[in-house]
């Protein structure tokens, strides 16, 4: 029988996360040997974590990470179990080292390599985990990108604008302009950035649930068709205004819409502004 000391049982601890005995009873099992040790940990982890697999990862972080250049930003959602393992540090920490990853090898989707730093954590924490989305948005040399993460980091913001002068975007104003462009995007979700971006087989969709909601409106039995499609017509252009950004009432100044207060940024500015891209990301939500 191989001599286990207490640093060897320690240090097994420090790797695995798993309780004294068992790492004692590991490495007396592999004869002293620590990666087989940890190896064998790690098989019983991830057993335990297979039973687990169907327990839904609903709490989490965003994580955001902005190339120095700001040439491209990296968004991440990863997922727990509770709100207490997205709030540990070693959780934290893996999640802005995927990011880092993202950025260093240009990656738009999740990789085997990103997936097994996910499983080594969770088989230490013991507690079921997942990359769930990344991406990926790169900014040209008129463009840039700014974030914006909401409370804890349940919500996450990148948006990427344009100018034909790109110098503008070392202006405090119009940087602190972008960030607010950002808490509006984490605060009302639009659909798209205008009402031609939206997909128009969903618009489909929203126009048969209103009309079906009409049909139930005893106020509007026997109304001849034209005045309810005129009414119909009313409540679509209501909705899509509601859910397109630039038309939608700006988060700080209810008396513009984002489409006027992104003109009066730029007039200030002596610039061309304009939104080209945003991704939203909230944890547990597509």
């Amino acid at each position: 029988m191989a001599d286990i000391s207490a640093s060897d049982v320690k240090k097994l601890r420090d790797a695995t996360g798993a309780g004294p005995m068992e790492c004692k009873n590991a490495l007396v099992t592999t004869g002293g040997d620590f990666a087989k040790a940890e190896k064998l940990l790690k098989e019983k982890g991830l057993a335990a974590l297979e039973k687990r697999a169907g327990r839904a990862t609903n709490q989490g972080k965003v994580f955001i990470k902005i190339k120095d250049d700001g040439s491209s930003a990296a968004l991440v959602e990863l997922n727990a179990e509770t709100d207490f393992v997205a709030r540990n540090p070693e959780f934290i920490v893996l999640g802005g080292t995927i990011a880092d990853i993202v950025l260093s090898k240009d990656l738009n989707a999740p990789t085997d390599e990103l997936h097994g730093l996910v499983q080594d954590l969770a088989t230490k924490i013991r507690e079921n985990m997942g990359l769930k989305r990344l991406c990926q948005v790169k900014a040209s040399a008129n463009e840039f990108i700014t974030q914006y993460i909401h409370g804890d980091g349940n919500i996450g913001i990148l948006v990427k604008c344009e100018s034909d002068k790109p110098e503008i975007f070392k202006n405090e104003e119009v940087k602190n302009f972008m960030f607010t462009l950002g808490m509006h995007i984490a605060a009302f979700n639009p659909a798209a950035i205008d009402r031609t971006k939206i997909d128009q087989a969903w618009l489909k969709e929203q126009e048969e649930l209103f009309r079906a909601q009409m049909k139930k409106d005893e106020k509007l039995a026997g109304k001849p068709e034209n005045v309810l499609n005129g009414i119909l017509q009313g409540k679509m252009s209501k909705y899509l205004t509601e859910i397109s950004l630039m038309e939608q009432d700006y988060v700080i100044n209810d008396k513009l819409n984002v489409a006027k207060a992104i003109e009066e940024c730029a007039q200030k500015a002596g610039a061309k502004l304009a939104i080209t891209e945003y991704v939203y990301y909230k944890v547990g939500v597509e």
